[in-house]
């Protein structure tokens, strides 16, 4: 005896135990989701049921033409978010975007904490197209803010309609919130040192909180200067801001034709517009997934007050979000698994020799 005492080695995976897992990788997460999407529909099932009792037949064409209008609202926003990767120098096929629409939209509306959940979704697959880290997370960040700047100026363009003097004053104010914004955007943007000695002094000022020497690797300077290296350029930022528009009007859109489907009178545009708002208001604080009965309760109260009976106002609504939610998100969670399972394939695609 030497003397040495020797460690059990463990022993190596083996094959049936390394399929086992790769099984189990696959199958848990869709699981997961299809346990909550059921107790979300047993949650929600006696509201539902009281609003399909609501819902008598609608006109079949008005119903295609507002498939067709959501669709096209989401092809907006996937352009959107195209135009504005493209201008950082990544260039990818519509038909990815789209699908990474759907997908992340699916996520951010299904699942709890489901924004999280979509932008790590959003990063992993635009870095997946060859977009760095710092372009990738522009995009979000940019079709995030010109997302939400969209839907307020519609919202103050509905107020202007409505004869309302605070929907000018929105209107103006948020225009020179953006004006300033550009400007220090083009400031940061000709002097990126600015950034970069700010960056600096935080760097240092947080070594010096933790007790930690400063060694100069800045990390953050790295990463701010990784950030103002990205160039979005005006003409692309501008197309980016239509297609914002376009996708929040292209919803509003298929709103109305639900009323049209379900026999509602004509309602004016402009309480159609404060409708869509304040329901779409309702729907940026996630209290539950989906938002049920938040966002419902909001557009027929809406819908309500610009001259709608109860009823028809229910069908209505009932119908738009059996459009916007039920259909859309199916069709985001089909396209969320056909992604996986096409990019779980590509390694091994890539493994295989040529010849």
């Amino acid at each position: 005896m030497s003397g040495e005492v020797a460690f059990p080695i463990p022993a190596p995976e083996t094959p049936v135990r390394s399929a086992r897992s790769r099984a189990l990788r696959k199958i848990v997460p869709i699981v997961v989701v299809l346990v909550i999407l059921v107790v979300e529909a047993i949650v929600g099932w006696h509201s539902l049921v009281e609003a399909f009792s609501q819902l008598h037949t609608p006109v079949w064409s008005w119903v295609a033409l507002a498939v067709v209008a959501e669709l096209v609202s989401m092809g907006g926003y996937a352009r959107m978010q195209r135009r504005l990767l493209r201008s950082t120098g990544t260039t990818v096929h519509l038909g990815r975007h789209v699908a990474l629409a759907f997908a992340a939209h699916s996520l951010s509306v299904s699942l709890p904490g489901g924004p999280l959940f979509s932008t790590r979704y959003n990063f992993q697959q635009m870095r997946r197209y060859g977009a760095s880290a710092a372009a990738a997370s522009w995009c979000i960040a940019l079709s995030g803010v010109l997302s939400s700047v969209a839907l307020v100026i519609i919202g103050a363009a509905g107020a202007i309609l409505a004869g309302s003097g605070g929907g000018l004053s929105t209107l103006l104010t948020y225009l020179a919130v953006g004006v300033a914004l550009a400007l220090a955007v083009r400031g940061m943007a000709r002097h990126p040192q600015w950034l970069t000695t700010v960056a600096g002094g935080i760097e240092s000022f947080v070594n010096r909180v933790r007790q930690r020497p400063d060694d100069g690797s800045g990390r953050l300077v790295a990463l701010v200067d990784e950030i103002t290296a990205v160039r979005i350029r005006p003409l692309d930022l501008a197309i980016a801001s239509y297609f914002a528009l376009a996708n929040w009007l292209l919803d509003a859109l298929c709103l109305w034709l639900c009323c049209r489907a379900v026999g509602a009178p004509d309602i004016t545009v402009m309480h159609l517009v404060l409708a869509y708002c304040a329901g779409m208001a309702a729907a940026s604080i996630p209290l539950v997934p989906g938002n049920l009965g938040v966002v419902d309760g909001a557009l027929i109260v809406g819908l309500v007050a610009g001259g709608m009976e109860t009823s028809t106002a229910i069908a209505a609504v009932v119908l738009y979000r059996i459009i916007s939610l039920g259909f859309i998100i199916s069709a985001g969670w089909v396209v969320w698994l056909l992604v996986r399972r096409r990019q779980r394939r590509e390694p091994l695609r890539q493994a295989v020799p040529v010849g």
